[in-house]
């Protein structure tokens, strides 16, 4: 049965929930009649959590947006899970259990490829507050910090001395921890005692509504943690919500906060921005609300110099391409992804090399490195992606040799799927000739006496050496004739 508290008003931020941190009141409870979470929807394994926690005497709750997919009719891609036992306490429930985090202590279950994410209930300090829950902050691993963190006791808070927080550990009930939460539609809890909903945030209209609306004063929840203002925008762009005026207005005025949050945080926030199949929109939005200027700064000047050019067209095509391949379920590559964001700015930093006489291929990798090196100051990118897109992009002068049997090696080379997907990005966006995208795709549908054939009845391109000469090895003129009367 739905039990409607008067006290909500899903047109504005309801009072109370700027009230103090020791606010409590009862929730609003939505019987397993009147909402459409379903055990059938949920994974066996996060059942088989939320069951052994139950008759182990502990409160289990699903919470966050797998509540909220589900009200959706979206399939969850994860389902969390929050408790009143500790994090020592889940883990003597279950041998496949590892604990993890630095900031705040969580119990990972671990169900073969599966894992399903167990936090105890929170209560509220004041200070900043990450979304994510068990997200490494930066400087994950510092020998001195993981040493502190060993000496103290798991249920404190603990800062350094610069009053850093490194581990937050007050542990509290489910009526304390609804407030740590960001969104209206991510406060929702699933009761696997009575497969009821508890909503303490009015969560549960606003979901009904698609509105996304944020807990408590917008700006100060921003002020806490700027990268709330990135959530709302993938959250408006992946769920199609409309945003609550008091939500939106003051993001705006906010986004320089970001320039603050960690590259490495960043980094995480820019995937899941881009890689969840509204790239486009979130794209759009974070232009819209001034944040991209302080994500990308380099491709925000790039496109503002030339909101109609070549990289703007690539950018906007290679994201509506990213939208669709994870639509497909498709495999998707940040290096790729980061090769669309920055070409603008590479394309630039390469043409000065190419006007200084500096071989295509080398100008590129080098234009790579230079934007790569600032860009790394806001969004970290790790070597991993930085030096496969360097590769990538270098190949792309390869594309134009087309005759001899020399021109077939590339189709060989590691990165040439990727590298042959970014040219028919290029030719999509004019920057380069569609028949050079059509050769390349053809000659991959060929046999192999079928591409030799193709190759050496191609017109020799300039630059490249006559055909049926040979040419003069390498290392000097070769072996000479003894002398008949050799010196002494």
């Amino acid at each position: 049965m739905y039990y409607i508290d008067p006290r909500f008003d899903h047109k504005r931020t309801p009072s109370f929930l700027n009230d103090s941190p020791n606010r409590t009141h009862e929730p609003v409870i939505i019987g397993r009649p009147d909402h459409a979470v379903s055990r059938s929807l949920i994974a066996s394994s996060a059942l088989k959590v939320l069951y052994r926690l139950k008759d182990a005497g502990y409160q289990g709750f699903l919470v966050g947006g797998c509540v909220r997919d589900i009200l959706l009719g979206i399939t969850p891609k994860d389902f969390d899970v929050a408790t009143d036992a500790s994090p020592d306490e889940v883990r003597s429930l279950f041998r496949n259990c590892r604990l993890i985090g630095r900031r705040f202590r969580l119990a990972h279950v671990r169900f073969g490829d599966h894992i399903v994410e167990v936090a105890t209930f929170r209560a509220e300090h004041g200070g900043e507050e990450p979304d994510d829950e068990g997200s490494i902050e930066e400087g994950e691993g510092d020998a001195e910090i993981e040493a502190e963190l060993a000496a103290e006791p798991d249920d404190r808070r603990v800062l350094d001395d610069r009053g850093r927080l490194l581990r937050d550990n007050i542990y509290g009930t489910i009526d304390q921890d609804v407030w740590r939460r960001d969104f209206t539609c991510n406060a929702l809890y699933y009761n696997i005692q009575d497969f009821s909903i508890w909503d303490y945030a009015g969560g549960f209209a606003d979901v009904e509504a698609r509105v996304l609306r944020l807990i408590g004063d917008p700006e100060t929840r921003y002020r806490e943690d700027p990268v709330r203002m990135l959530r709302a925008v993938r959250f408006q762009a992946k769920l199609g919500f409309s945003m609550d005026p008091a939500t939106r207005d003051p993001i705006p005025g906010l986004a320089g906060l970001i320039d603050g949050v960690p590259p490495a945080r960043l980094l995480d926030e820019a995937q899941k921005l881009f890689l969840g199949g509204s790239a486009r929109r979130a794209f759009e939005l974070l232009v819209e609300y001034r944040m991209f200027e302080h994500m990308f700064p380099a491709t925000a000047r790039h496109l503002a110099a030339e909101p109609d050019g070549m990289a703007s067209r690539l950018l906007r095509a290679g994201l509506e391409s990213t939208d669709q391949r994870a639509a497909d379920g498709r495999t998707l590559t940040p290096m790729f992804l980061f090769a669309v964001l920055l070409f603008g700015p590479i394309s630039v930093a390469a043409q000065r090399r190419f006007d200084q006489g500096v071989p295509a291929n080398l100008a590129i990798a080098e234009a790579c490195d230079e934007v790569v090196s600032t860009q790394v100051r806001r969004i970290s990118l790790p070597k991993r992606y930085s030096i496969p897109m360097r590769e990538m992009l270098a190949l792309q002068p390869r594309f134009h040799r087309r005759s001899g049997r020399k021109a077939l090696a590339l189709l060989t080379h590691p990165r040439f799927r990727a590298a042959y997907d970014f040219l028919l990005l290029r030719a999509a966006a004019g920057a380069e000739d569609p028949a050079l995208a059509r050769w390349w795709t053809e000659i991959q549908e060929l046999s192999h006496d079928e591409r030799i054939e193709r190759v050496e009845g191609m017109p020799i391109e300039s630059g490249q050496g006559q055909p049926g000469k040979r040419r003069r090895r390498r290392g000097g003129r070769g072996r000479r004739k003894p002398a008949a009367n050799p010196p002494a």
